[in-house]
């Protein structure tokens, strides 16, 4: 059976970017895969420390991170995986502090410092990466034309090119009245929530059976 590991990114078990990882996992789950949801804020952990011991010739742990933390066992896992998914909602203009970690952490090891920086990961993995975000599509693509490309490049590079899916114009609060937000109307949120995220969720969904299909052949 066919494993695909799902990153959550967000530090909100419950809200959007998780309830589009469980899409994604319940695909994979209806076209005969296993998903596995993992949460980045709950592993201590921090970004690369430069140490280059994943680039030591004939070092021991060339090719893989040394860096004895609690990612380390999750970075094992998911080199064993045919798939992986990493989800984030946008903050400050950008993937969260943890999902830009996570991703330095997962990807440096597995390149060398040769022409064309070829890819010494265990395996090709299919991958996907899923954003949220309190923007709109067109606001999304004046803000971010270039982000997105940015942000996947190193997975890229070891591992396939990621599907992107995407959930835009989210709604953020449980209770927009008790916060400062006069940027956003409510009600227009609560409708795009009502109408627009069960499509998210439904495309989520049906890019973890597809994923599941294509490393399947």
């Amino acid at each position: 059976m066919k494993n695909v590991i799902i990153m959550n990114g967000s530090p909100r078990k419950n809200r959007n970017t998780a309830k589009m990882c469980e899409s994604f996992a319940n695909g994979v789950k209806e076209a005969g895969g296993e998903a596995e949801i993992i949460n980045l804020y709950d592993i201590d952990f921090k970004g690369c420390r430069s140490c280059f011991a994943c680039k030591l010739k004939d070092g021991k742990n060339f090719g893989r991170c040394a860096y004895p933390d609690g990612l380390i066992p999750i970075l094992e896992k998911v080199s064993k995986a045919d798939g992986i998914v990493i989800a984030s909602p946008i903050y400050c203009s950008d993937v969260t502090g943890v999902t830009r970690c996570f991703i330095e952490r997962l990807t440096f090891p597995f390149f060398e410092y040769k022409e064309g920086y070829p890819s010494i990961a265990p395996k090709k993995l299919k991958t996907a990466m899923i954003y949220t975000m309190n923007v709109s599509e067109t606001l999304s693509n004046q803000m971010y034309p270039d982000m997105f490309d940015k942000t996947e490049f190193m997975i890229s590079t070891v591992f396939e090119k990621p599907v992107r899916i995407f959930a835009y114009d989210t709604y953020q609060f449980s209770d927009y009245d008790k916060y400062v937000v006069e940027t956003f109307d409510k009600n227009k949120k609560l409708k795009h929530k009502e109408e627009q995220f069960p499509i998210d969720l439904q495309n989520a969904f049906e890019a973890g059976k597809n994923m599941i299909q294509s490393i399947n052949g």
